[in-house]
């Protein structure tokens, strides 16, 4: 398999559980991918979207996407215009709309102020995985339930995880790795 992570506004490949997940994956044999995106300055969706270009070669029947917090907004982006289906996606902390937060949403409208095309971007993905937490502080329980939602997948409640960053304990996120697995069987 070959595994996407996709970080959000204001992080890097280097931090949370990214590292971790990866280095996992890799023992286990499958390649994987954790690109550096501009944020926040330049954080557009254009930008983003040259930069994955990058890894088009990689995206097909056998990628798993991973995505935290704007991560998934973006790749249901991708999802929108693929020309065949990928393995999975998973959604840690996702949202497809403004938080609220006039820091973030100002940075993430791109990615958010958009039509979403949810009948192609549900048949780009076999299985899909909604992680949230009630107490995440950046992005409320029930933006990542309409995520789920569109989807039509059900939301994978997480107690006590926060944001799923490090700030929140989440230097490694083992139900994610099993997850994972279990999709790559």
């Amino acid at each position: 398999m070959k595994i996407i992570i996709i970080h959000g506004a204001y992080g890097n490949p280097e931090e949370n559980w990214f590292p971790w997940l990866k280095k996992e994956l890799e023992k286990r044999g499958h390649k994987v991918f954790v690109p550096e995106f501009p944020t926040p300055e330049g954080q557009y969706l254009g930008n983003w979207l040259e930069i994955l270009h990058e890894y088009l070669q990689h995206i097909g029947p056998d990628t798993i996407f991973v995505g935290h917090s704007l991560g998934p907004a973006f790749i249901v982006t991708v999802l929108e215009r693929l020309k065949r289906p990928v393995k999975a996606a998973f959604f840690v902390a996702g949202f497809i709309d403004v938080l609220d937060n006039k820091e973030f949403d100002k940075i993430n409208k791109t990615f958010v102020k958009k039509q979403f095309n949810w009948d192609k971007i549900r048949a780009n993905s076999k299985e899909f995985f909604v992680y949230a937490s009630e107490n995440d502080p950046y992005v409320p329980v029930r933006k990542t339930k309409e995520l789920a939602t569109k989807l039509g997948t059900k939301l994978i409640r997480v107690k006590k995880a926060g944001h799923f960053n490090a700030a929140a304990g989440y230097t490694k996120f083992e139900r994610l790795l099993d997850d994972i697995m279990n999709v790559t069987k």
